[in-house]
Formats: C-alpha cells, structure tokens, sequence
C-alpha cells in the first residue's frame, strides 16, 4: 500500500505582467511527486493555505492510500479549493507511479482537445469584436462572453452577426433575476442561438433555472458546487448543460462523477482549468478528454508567458492535444523555478 511521505505548498506570482497568483501543491511518495494547482483570487481570505498547512497537509502525512479517491477524507477538512488541488496531486502521484496517463486513469477517450475561449466585459463593442476575431483566428471554436444586466443584447448581437456558426455562451455570473425586466433580456439572448446561458440567477435557487428551462431553446447551465446540488439540478430538469471547474467541485474525483452524472441525463458538458502555472489546466486537459465533455473546453494556457511546465499546455489552431506517452499530468514541472519564485512555502514530511 503506497503512502505520502510528503507535502510541500508554494504560493507563486507569475514574474511579470498582471503578476496572478497560485498556491501550487507537491506530494510525494516513494520515487514519484504529484502536483496540483489552485488560483489565489482577489476575494481570497487566506482560509485555503491554512487549511493546507493546519488540518489537510497534516492529515496527509503517513497516510497509506491504495486510490486518490481514498484520500477524500482529508481533503473534505478544508476549502473546496485547496481540496481541488491536493485532489489533482494525489491522482497525479498515483498515475505516475503507475505509469499511468492521467487522462486514461479518468476514463478519458479523446486523444485531443478542441479550445474554446472567455471574453470579459468590455466598455466598447468594437473591442469585443476585436477580442472575438483574435480568439477565433486562434482557432477557438467556442466563445463564453461574461454579460451583466445592461451589457447583455448588444455585444452578443454583435458577436453573432460577425460569426454566425460559432458556438457561443452567455456567461451571466449569477447577476440577474426573475423581474419582467431581466426575463425579457435572457428571453432576448436566446434569439442569437446561443449553446448555453450560463449562471443566470443565484446559485442556490435552482427552480428558478428550471423555469427558465422551459422557457429558452438555449441550455441553461446551473452553476454546480458539489453532487448533490447536481443531483437536484437533474431531478428539477434546472438545465442541460455543465460547466465542469475543478476549483468549485473540489478537484478530478468530484468533477469525474459530475460528469458520469451530467452525461447520462443527456447534459452538455464542458471545462475549464484554474491558474496560470500550467498544472491545473493539464488536469483540465484530461477531464476534458472524458467522452461527454461535448463543447470546446478552456485548458490552455495563454500564449507568450512563462512556462513553468513543459510541454506546455498550448491550444494549436484550436486543438490541445491529450498527453497519452507520459504518467501522470505528462508534464514535467519546473520545480526549480517555482522554488525561486515562491513567496510562501509549506512543508511537512514523515
């Protein structure tokens, strides 16, 4: 039976640029390491490092496992995303022992992935449709446009008009309500032929996506937590499509069943990955390569920047491929660099 020897905790700045932040995870094991990845996002009260350094490392520790999801006991003893990452690191160790690729361990079947691409608001359309033209001459053949009430009909008209084939969703961020007012906008969007509508009202209220289920074309997509609020989504018929995040679900075991649930239904499903340091987007990469994920998913890193792993994970022409010769993430981690570029650390061994 395999056990952890080791946890080690890196909170990194990219070097340059918007300098984003991540909290990268290492476990190790025997002759191998796993690594997972969180984004340290702005709303951040330092809750998820302290549960890593305080309860979960600690809990991690000497632990004999025999698959990642018998180490789900320690990640529940903290934040959903600190739990995602030490998730990820956990399947990524027990692949790489095994000589596993990732993305098979999973269940995946995909040898490569098609990109899709968020656009953020902007104040002026001709920018939108700047951004949309790049994203789509990279080869994205799906759009999210973050929309709020106001910023709503106009950019995804524009949007549509200048691309009538590609798919696209409207990403609300839980910003709109049942008022006449706002159901005539979503009513409005779904004119456009959209793929999804996504988080349109807050995310506990599932009856109201239902009801506006049965009135849009458009899949609504519910933003998914956990499995039970999936499970209700699914009874309620509260949509038809899931945006899978490894953060929000708490990593690869959680978002795996998610996915064999959203699947079965008939739902559309499709990923995105977290951080900027490569690691949680090559996760991405391999739930993403699980057969129902059937829209283009957000799992590659933005060109230009630093690598921190190589290959790295990089859309060509709308495509990423699954690494399927390698273990684990099948990417090698530049833990050199991370180690200079540390601004915190954590480490715990037997």
């Amino acid at each position: 039976m395999p056990r952890i020897d080791g946890c080690d905790a890196y909170r990194v700045a990219m070097p340059r640029g918007r300098r984003p932040e991540s909290v990268l995870v290492r476990l190790a094991g025997g002759d191998a390491v796993g690594w997972g990845e969180m984004a340290v996002s702005d709303r951040s009260d330092g809750r998820p490092w302290a549960d890593l350094e305080e309860r979960m490392g600690p809990a991690l520790i000497g632990l004999d496992w025999e698959r990642p999801e018998d180490v789900s006991a320690a990640a529940d003893l903290g934040a959903r995303e600190a739990a995602a990452a030490i998730d990820t690191a956990c399947w990524d160790l027990w692949c790489r022992t095994r000589g596993l690729p990732l993305a098979h361990a999973l269940g995946g079947t995909r040898t490569s992935i098609v990109t899709g691409a968020r656009i953020s608001p902007e104040a002026a359309l001709d920018t939108i449709a700047g951004r949309v033209n790049q994203a789509v001459g990279a080869g994205h053949t799906r759009v999210t446009l973050d929309i709020r009430p106001g910023w709503d009909i106009e950019p995804v008209r524009t949007i549509r008009q200048a691309y009538p084939a590609l798919a696209l969703i409207a990403d609300a961020g839980h910003a709109y309500t049942e008022s006449p007012e706002h159901l005539t906008v979503l009513e409005g969007l779904d004119s456009y032929g959209l793929a999804a509508i996504e988080r349109p009202f807050p995310a506990g209220d599932l009856a109201a996506h239902a009801r506006l289920q049965l009135r849009v074309s458009a899949a609504v997509a519910p933003a998914v937590g956990d499995l039970e609020t999936l499970d209700a989504a699914l009874s309620l018929e509260a949509g038809r499509a899931l945006h899978l995040r490894l953060e929000r679900l708490g990593g690869l075991t959680a978002a795996r069943s998610a996915h064999d649930l959203a699947y079965a239904a008939g739902w559309d499903v499709w990923c995105s990955g977290s951080g900027v340091f490569g690691i949680g987007q090559a996760a991405a990469v391999a739930l993403a390569a699980l057969p129902g994920c059937t829209l283009p998913s957000e799992v590659s890193d933005p060109a230009g920047g630093p690598v921190f792993v190589t290959p790295p994970v990089r859309s060509s022409g709308g495509v990423v491929g699954v690494p399927l010769t390698q273990p684990g993430l099948g990417h090698e981690i530049d833990e050199e660099r991370i180690e200079r570029l540390a601004t915190r650390r954590m480490r715990l061994s037997t």
